[in-house]
């Protein structure tokens, strides 16, 4: 009997292990969560789209591209590429140049796995140990997760609603580009915003920060550009949701 070969490319395949973790009304287990830790673990830049050796001035015009793949050395700030978003997660890449900085930012009752493709990266996160909001600000103490500079190939991380450093900022240290998944997405309608903070540190307590909620920085700039990936359709629909 002749074994059926699985031909869905590598990020249908994440976007199918993501629809049945996801869309369950029970909690991931530890081994669903490990299984997709070890899907995203093996994404690497080509396989949504990216080239992440060559060379161009502008990265997302027709003629600069280059066989069908976004030239991520071009990038000249913050571009967010749109793979899929249905309410149960959504799944996109961040592509930097060196330099460019994502503050610091919290992702509400989301489960998140994050992959550097390429490149490196000085990350620092931080999870809640004790938080105030009764003020129109949320502030409070934070215990520091990592800072840590991580360069590709690099295990990918998971940020749980409590644990894992939920609350993080990136700065690009060179190109490079993170593949996010995050489950739910952001939702501002039911109560998933995004929060951006300061931290402040503590001088006698190493390793805790103050942390106290922020406006959106107004020197924040991300742009959106097509997804040049394989297609992606969604799981129970014929129709190709988005390239």
């Amino acid at each position: 009997m002749d074994c059926a070969i699985d031909q869905r490319s590598k990020v249908q395949v994440l976007h199918d292990a993501c629809n049945v973790v996801f869309s369950q009304k029970e909690l991931p287990t530890f081994l669903q969560i490990h299984w997709l830790k070890n899907l995203i673990d093996s994404m690497t830049a080509v396989d949504v789209g990216i080239d992440e050796f060559s060379f161009h001035h502008s990265p997302f015009s027709s003629s600069k591209i280059i066989k069908g793949l976004v030239c991520g050395q071009a990038v000249s700030e913050i571009t967010y590429l749109h793979i899929h978003e249905c309410k149960n997660f959504s799944m996109g890449v961040f592509c930097f140049p060196a330099g460019g900085t994502f503050p610091l930012h919290d992702h509400p009752n989301m489960t998140v796995l994050s992959k550097l493709l390429y490149g490196s990266v000085h990350v620092k996160a931080y999870d809640w140990v004790k938080v105030e909001n009764s003020s129109c600000r949320t502030i409070g103490l934070a215990g520091t997760v990592t800072n840590s500079i991580f360069n590709a190939p690099h295990e990918p991380s998971i940020l749980f609603p409590r644990s894992g450093g939920n609350i993080h900022s990136f700065t690009a240290l060179t190109p490079c580009a993170i593949l996010d998944v995050l489950a739910p997405p952001y939702s501002v309608d039911l109560g998933r915003p995004s929060t951006y903070f300061y931290d402040m540190p503590i001088p006698t307590l190493p390793g805790y920060v103050i942390l106290e909620e922020r406006d959106i920085p107004n020197d924040i700039v991300i742009t959106r550009a097509p997804y040049l990936g394989p297609l992606v359709v969604a799981a129970g629909d014929e129709q190709l949701m988005t390239r």
